[in-house]
């Protein structure tokens, strides 16, 4: 029996998703065995800046890329999202799982079924914040660290009076009770990645046995909205999203939405392409909203 040793963060969330992994080895690869790492990053200590003043990119995968380099772990699983748009090559990604539900939701304290406008928003995320001032003009919006559950214990104590989280992690967590509106992907674009978990190996490794795992979509959803981050050398701390969807055998869609820090302003735009061409059609995205807001009159 192999044993496969799985980094993951520490948190419920992320372990959770890592056992989605586990539990397809243990289930369907046979002579394996899969055991959870679970390792504390820096984006996890540092609770006390928004992640735009810690002023890092893969805040959340450091330490884990660390483990799989010592080979201290065979395996890491992320969240797409937080995932920098370079990553080394002696730490290839080798697949994507299957997307969850990839909107942002609004969350209420439990037992109010409207946003009353009394407490803050809590609101961890730029792309996020910035997206609110349209759908909510007139409310204060907050910072808000923490896992999922230390932010839903805020919200319920009182010190916020909603919150906006990813819609799949509710729902793997088993809190999709929870929320009380999703917003579409049109009124806030989504982060790039949102709801796709990330699989990450070492150089040279054999990895045929999880091929059941990974899902062809996601993954050229995946490499669609990487390229316009990549282009626009966006991190998780940037406002900027992209969000692409596949129409049919033959093709796909990407929206994005990107903010000039120059201009203050950002605008929203969609595409269309073919599903081959997933990494030149987030490019093509990139470069016309760039062009759209940095040159508007």
């Amino acid at each position: 029996m192999k044993k496969i040793r799985i980094g993951t963060r520490k948190s419920r969330l992320a372990c959770i998703q890592a056992e989605m992994l586990a539990d397809y080895i243990e289930g369907y690869c046979k002579g394996y065995q899969a055991e959870l790492v679970k390792v504390v990053t820096t984006g996890d200590r540092i609770l006390s800046k928004r992640l735009d003043e810690i002023g890092q990119k893969g805040l959340f995968v450091k330490e884990l890329d660390a483990f799989l380099m010592k080979g201290q772990t065979d395996l890491s699983v992320h969240s797409l999202k937080d995932m920098p748009t370079e990553i080394a090559p002696e730490l290839p990604v080798i697949g994507y799982s299957r997307r969850e539900d990839a909107r942002d939701v609004l969350v209420l304290p439990k037992g109010k079924t409207a946003y009353d406008y009394r407490a803050p928003i809590g609101c961890s995320s730029n792309r996020r914040r910035l997206q609110l001032k349209e759908i909510y003009p007139d409310a204060e919006v907050k910072s808000i660290r923490g896992n999922v559950l230390t932010r839903l214990e805020k919200l319920d104590g009182g010190e916020y009076g909603a919150l906006v989280l990813a819609a799949a992690g509710l729902i793997r967590l088993g809190l999709a009770s929870r929320i009380n509106r999703f917003f579409s992907v049109e009124e806030m674009v989504p982060a790039a990645g949102q709801g796709i978990l990330c699989i990450q190996g070492r150089s040279g490794g054999d990895y045929g046995f999880l091929s059941g795992f990974f899902d062809e979509e996601a993954g050229e959803c995946a490499a669609a909205e990487r390229a316009y981050m990549s282009y626009l050398n966006g991190g998780c701390s940037v406002p900027i999203g992209a969000y692409a969807e596949i129409l049919d055998e033959k093709r796909m869609q990407i929206r994005g939405l990107y903010y000039s820090e120059e201009r203050g302003a950002y605008g929203k735009r969609c595409v269309s392409g073919e599903r081959r061409q997933a990494e030149e059609l987030g490019v093509m995205l990139a470069k016309e909203l760039k062009r759209q807001v940095d040159f508007a009159e």
